[in-house]
């Protein structure tokens, strides 16, 4: 009864792995909104009654190729973190920055199921939560460390208002991180201006504007570690800080 078992398990899984393999296919072909289950049942040739015992919905197998993306990306920026342990905070923000620009051009279909246009009539459930935030968590490590250490040079800006301040602190609470709530706002600031710069090169904005797309990316992130106050001069103690994948 286990070989037979086990025999079904992998029956599922590869026939899963198929479903989801089609299903990105049709994202680069028509996109997200034009997802269909029959569509999708009609190329593995399948009846939709027996694609349906595998994702019951399109919400659901939408959900799955999310969490996929959230994963994924957040793999590799995570890597490349670890594959920086022993580099400057400013070179460790810019490996993980780099990380997340090299993903979305290699699989830019996945990466505007993520950060492009929403679905419509889809909501994304809590369970795509923890994988949405592994980026995130590798920048706030890298400042995180940084921080902990005392290499690290505090911005000479206005303090943030009381209400943006509530909400980092907040944050910090659900995250687990010990960033001061100033810095953790600026962190925050960071992570969405690096989405941006992303968004307009992958989305076309910078098209007949921005030919040296690399140099102005790296330099762009630059500017953004040293904004939040990240110093180049020494390198910090990779996993001293907050966050995971340092």
């Amino acid at each position: 009864m286990t070989a037979i078992r086990g025999a079904r398990e992998r029956a599922r899984i590869e026939v899963t792995a198929a479903i989801k393999d089609e299903a990105r296919r049709q994202l680069a072909a028509a996109g997200a909104a034009k997802l269909s289950l029959r569509a999708v049942a009609r190329e593995l040739g399948m009846v939709s009654s027996a694609l349906y015992r595998y994702f019951p919905s399109r919400d659901d197998l939408l959900t799955a190729l999310i969490i996929d993306a959230y994963d994924a990306l957040g793999e590799a920026a995570e890597q490349a973190l670890a594959k920086a342990f022993h580099d400057t905070p400013v070179d460790r923000w810019t490996a993980v920055c780099r990380a997340v620009r090299a993903w979305a051009l290699a699989r830019p279909h996945e990466y505007g199921l993520i950060y492009g246009s929403p679905v419509p009539g889809y909501s994304a459930p809590e369970a795509t939560i923890e994988p949405a935030s592994r980026v995130g968590l590798a920048l706030i490590a890298v400042v995180g460390d940084a921080h902990a250490t005392g290499v690290f040079r505090v911005p000479d800006e206005p303090p943030a208002p009381e209400a943006v301040l509530r909400d980092a602190g907040r944050l910090r609470e659900r995250l687990g991180v010990t960033l001061p709530a100033p810095l953790l706002a600026e962190t925050v600031a960071a992570c969405a201006q690096l989405f941006g710069l992303v968004n307009f090169e992958l989305f076309g904005q910078f098209n007949r504007v921005v030919e040296a797309r690399e140099e102005f990316f790296d330099r762009a992130v630059l500017r953004l570690a040293r904004g939040i106050g990240l110093d180049r001069c020494a390198p910090a103690a990779a996993g001293g800080g907050d966050g995971a994948g340092a």
